[in-house]
């Protein structure tokens, strides 16, 4: 686990019409390693019926982004698009003709220009409005007003953005602004991407499962995958992970190696798992999990997460309203990545949002085990400990091609 060193005070500035609002607010510096991070959208737990973006960015050890301005042919820090690729043994050929969803809370002014820095940087095809590949709505499917900007839920979409560019060059992009984070706008925000034609959906937030279920429906949508991060808070579940029909998506450290697979992965600490205490366990769970989790258990897949493993994102600098390169991690990564590969194979078939029958029944070749690491204390258990086959941290394991989908 990573461990707390200080509190650095930022200014979060929100966009009102023209004028520039700004509010304090406290970032706690965490540690992990050699590498200082904090949570952009907060570590404070969200109030009941409320989310939290799940994002880290990399800083230095007064909370300031790690940015630097970068210019074709040199590499920003952290892991681009071909690292991913490689590493989840996939390529960049597929999901022509698939959308996949982005849902955020609150609005991002510079998104489509910044989209663009990141896929030109790394020589990924053209994404914006005028080539019908990218398309930015509000909740309820216009094209404005927008909500305020937050600059922590902005870096939040800007991760979001590109993680899904870089597994799934191919595909359209839609980005849906909930007015808040609030579950209920959350949840609309989910409905209207599928109303416009998503068949991936990802989610990059959470918060506590009370009041949950009159939000349920809206991540259920059969022959759409949904996909949400587990959280970066280490051990405890939370919704929407919890969803029985979502695909939760845990973390992992990544390294690059000289091993077979040319890469090794165990748990990141700060990775989200649990055990419901509100929503049961999905059919395809059953003979996978046992009498010590009776309800639905998180995760279900997994993908890099570790700031000290981080990737590569350019998008708002140091919580303000100009754009840089900066290293990022949490199940923000993860959630979005897995998303993209979903979309990259193109013929997702789950029920629901969930995985297909196939890779819960046991055909482990279609993933890599994670075996080792923990992100809390629960006795030794699978909850929190990675072993071989399922485990709560980084459930059946990380992709390996796009067969899982």
């Amino acid at each position: 686990m990573y461990r707390l060193i200080s509190t650095a005070m930022f200014s979060a500035a929100i966009a009102l019409g023209g004028a520039t609002v700004a509010s304090a607010q406290a970032h706690v510096v965490h540690q992990d390693g050699h590498v200082y991070h904090v949570a952009v959208c907060g570590d404070v737990a969200p109030a009941r019926g409320m989310a939290r973006c799940h994002a880290h960015a990399v800083t230095d050890s007064r909370g300031n982004f790690v940015t630097k301005a970068v210019t074709p042919n040199t590499t920003p820090a952290g892991f681009g698009p071909s690292d991913l690729r490689a590493a989840y043994n996939t390529s960049a050929s597929g999901g022509s003709g698939i959308t996949v969803a982005i849902v955020d809370a609150f609005g991002y002014n510079n998104a489509e220009a910044d989209l663009q820095v990141y896929r030109s940087q790394f020589g990924l095809p053209t994404c914006t409005t005028s080539n019908g590949c990218f398309r930015k709505v509000n909740q309820n499917g216009r094209a404005g007003p927008y909500p305020a900007q937050d600059s922590g839920w902005a870096d939040e979409t800007a991760l979001d953005l590109d993680m899904v560019s870089a597994m799934c060059p191919n595909c359209h992009i839609l980005l849906v602004e909930a007015n808040n984070n609030g579950n209920g706008n959350l949840a609309t925000a989910v409905n209207t991407a599928v109303l416009l034609g998503a068949t991936v959906v990802s989610n990059s937030y959470g918060g506590g499962e009370g009041g949950s279920t009159a939000y349920e429906s809206a991540y259920e949508h059969s022959g759409v995958a949904i996909t949400a991060s587990t959280g970066d808070s280490g051990f405890g579940a939370q919704f929407p992970a919890t969803d029985p029909q979502v695909i939760a998506v845990g973390g992992t450290h990544l390294v690059k190696d000289g091993s077979t697979r040319g890469w090794t992965e165990t748990v990141w600490g700060g990775a989200g798992s649990g055990c419901s205490t509100v929503y049961a366990k999905a059919a395809w769970q059953t003979g996978v999990t046992d009498s010590l989790c009776t309800m639905r258990m998180e995760a279900d897949v997994s993908a890099v997460a570790d700031p000290n493993t981080g990737v590569a994102i350019y998008g708002p600098a140091n919580f303000g309203f100009h754009s840089g390169w900066a290293v990022f991690g949490g199940t923000s990564v993860a959630a979005p990545l897995v998303g993209g590969m979903i979309g990259n194979a193109g013929n997702f078939t789950g029920q629901g949002g969930s995985l297909t029958y196939e890779l819960y029944a046991g055909n482990h070749a279609v993933v890599n085990d994670v075996t080792s690491g923990h992100n809390g204390s629960c006795g030794g258990t699978y909850f929190c400990t990675a072993g071989t086959g399922y485990d709560g941290p980084t459930g059946l394991g990380t992709p390996n091609g796009n067969a899982p989908f």
